[in-house]
């Protein structure tokens, strides 16, 4: 079997505990405004490997890899749910640590077939990382160009799953910085027992260039960079309101907590 691969990494620290071998999947079904890495959206784009392709270069290094393991990220690495199954099974035969960066966006649980093949992937996925872009419906859509409904039932299944989980989520100056929104993210966050991490990352303009390469308008010109002390709020927010979750209380707004449970 091959996969359509963007690239590989051979250092990366930021995907994932200890040092990983990062393989970027291409092709992505959306179209966040923020994204950093639009060369990754066309599925029929990359170059064609098959897993002992990938996994020997792993292997070149692999002593560094000995904390740390493989993540798969994109793009959308979900799209190719058999080739990524097939890549991560055979890497848990070779003991290395499998970790999954996904959006969770094509999540169907009313697909009988699909979710075999989720089955199967998450029999070999030792860590999930999931990203979640935006709490609202409507502003999920007119960020990203999809519904969010999957995404929400996904974490309840890894919940269900036990599969380990990190929540990422970054924040954008007049779009996702909102405190209401990041309370119902940690509000979200504290119906799940599985999750170990958040992140928040903060908005970037570095994938500018990338846009202008391929010829695509830059569609958030003129918003700001996310400071460190504006980051470091919102975390503050999406944990006093995770926390809050957890214990059963209340936002401090008062209002009841929102129930996301599928």
């Amino acid at each position: 079997m091959k996969g359509r691969i963007h690239s590989l990494e051979s250092f990366g620290t930021v995907d994932g505990p200890g040092v990983r071998f990062v393989v970027f999947f291409q092709g992505c079904p959306m179209r966040c405004l923020y994204c950093h890495n639009p060369d990754t959206w066309e599925f029929e784009a990359g170059e064609e490997m098959d897993t002992e392709e990938i996994l020997d270069r792993l292997e070149r290094n692999r002593p560094f890899y000995e904390t740390g393991g493989i993540t798969a990220t994109g793009g959308e690495p979900m799209f190719q749910i058999e080739f990524l199954s097939e890549l991560f099974g055979e890497a848990k035969k070779r003991g290395i640590h499998t970790c999954l960066d996904t959006s969770g966006i094509v999540f169907c649980p009313e697909d009988g077939d699909g979710m075999k093949k989720i089955d199967k992937l998450l029999a070999v996925t030792d860590l999930v990382m999931l990203d979640i872009k935006h709490m609202e419906p409507e502003a999920h859509k007119k960020l990203t160009g999809q519904d969010n409904a999957g995404v929400f039932a996904f974490a309840a299944y890894l919940e269900k799953k036990k599969i380990p989980l990190w929540i990422r989520h970054v924040v954008v100056p007049g779009i996702t910085d909102d405190e209401k929104e990041l309370t119902e993210l940690g509000a979200f966050m504290g119906t799940l027992s599985n999750i170990e991490r958040l992140e928040v990352l903060p908005y970037h303009s570095m994938g500018k260039i990338k846009y202008e390469k391929l010829g695509l308008p830059y569609r958030l010109p003129h918003t700001p960079q996310l400071t460190k002390e504006q980051a470091g709020e919102a975390e503050r927010v999406i944990r006093r309101a995770w926390e809050l979750s957890r214990s059963g209380g209340k936002t401090d707004s008062d209002s009841k907590l929102i129930d996301y449970t599928p």
